[in-house]
């Protein structure tokens, strides 16, 4: 079995020089993945002011962008080139802060060059993107502080990470209570075996490393995270035939979830909550996930944990939240958790990435 150590330096070696460009990829996993909506303007706006040079070398899989981030700090988790901290840079406005962690020094170097312009662009007086060299499993060593930040971010790199647990672990202790971690990321259809973790390539086009979409589930419940909340799902195609022959029976899917960071003891009672449509962009409905459509003005019954999450986030002032006396019993508690499932979203909405890569004819 390899080391992390030896995972990181493959990685280093996969991303720091071997691609140049998102299209070195031999899976169609540089592609957004499909959502019940499209993205806000504000986020296509964003992505669209950001240098091009920036944008060439990104290699995420999915458009991790939530909504109401003025103001707020946020950590990327791999942030790789920095097309996603730069987008965050225009979305949290000068009051905000966004800080890119990545373990590979090529990378690194090459998002600092474009802090000035982003500045510029963006009209600042001051910078609010900051990148540091780091591994995301010891977030503190780097210099993130323990409940400093208001939302993690990730773009498809905890599946090139060996250690998940650590990496959730780190997300959840670097977060406010109520802060929020809203990640994209490959998963895989079944447990990967352990020969597929030993292919350096396999492992560097996140097929390797891709976790088993229900163990997601377990990890954050085991940390004190809310359950997660799936926001959107593709297929991944693998174009390489070479790969696709490795991969065998196994499918992939990119999907993206939330998770939140809830009180240590919330009350999980049952509740009526109201959204009031005073998140701008969302002026009628709020999709909170692919499970919650909030329409404006209409009462609608959670679960304790949805008003736990909705009370204790930065949310809580756009919904009006009213605690029933019902205690939710423990049959209640222990949910079915088809919905959570990114394969089953993808083929719900029709959704597959179709990027082949340059390599890969």
């Amino acid at each position: 079995m390899a080391t992390s150590e030896d995972v990181r330096e493959n990685v280093k070696k996969y991303y720091g020089k071997r691609l140049e460009s998102s299209g070195d990829l031999q899976t169609g996993a540089a592609s957004c993945g499909s959502s019940c909506r499209p993205a806000p303007r504000s986020v296509t706006e964003a992505l669209s002011e950001v240098h091009p040079e920036v944008t060439k070398r990104f290699f995420g899989c999915g458009l991790p962008f939530p909504a109401k981030l003025e103001g707020c700090r946020v950590l990327d988790l791999g942030s790789g080139s920095g097309r996603d901290c730069y987008a965050f840079s225009k979305l949290v406005g000068p009051n905000g802060h966004v800080t890119g962690i990545d373990m590979t020094q090529e990378l690194i170097t090459a998002a600092r060059q474009y802090v000035q312009y982003h500045q510029d662009k963006f009209g600042y007086k001051e910078p609010n993107v900051t990148f540091v060299q780091g591994y995301m499993e010891n977030l503190n060593e780097a210099g993130i502080q323990s409940d400093s930040m208001d939302v993690v971010i990730s773009n498809c790199v905890i599946c090139l990470c060996a250690d998940k647990r650590a990496v959730l672990q780190q997300a959840y202790n670097v977060l406010k209570e109520g802060g929020e971690l809203y990640f994209s990321d490959m998963f895989a259809s079944k447990i990967i075996p352990d020969h597929m973790k030993q292919d350096a390539v396999l492992w560097g086009e996140g097929m390797g490393g891709s976790l088993f979409w229900p163990d997601l589930i377990s990890l954050a419940h085991s940390m004190g995270f809310s359950s997660p909340h799936l926001i959107s799902a593709s297929h991944i195609v693998v174009y390489n035939s070479e790969l696709k022959a490795k991969a065998g029976d196994i499918s992939y899917a990119s999907g993206t979830y939330r998770l939140f960071k809830l009180p240590r003891s919330p009350a999980m009672s049952n509740a009526t909550v109201t959204y009031k449509g005073t998140l701008a962009e969302f002026p009628d409905q709020l999709d909170f996930d692919s499970s919650h459509c909030f329409k404006k003005d209409a009462a609608v019954q959670v679960n304790g944990e949805m008003a736990s999450v909705l009370q204790s986030s930065r949310f809580s002032s756009d919904f009006k939240i009213q605690m029933l006396d019902k205690q939710e019993s423990k049959s209640e508690t222990t949910p079915e958790y088809c919905h959570l499932n990114p394969f089953l979203l993808a083929d719900k909405l029709g959704s597959s990435v179709k990027q082949c890569s340059k390599t890969s004819k």
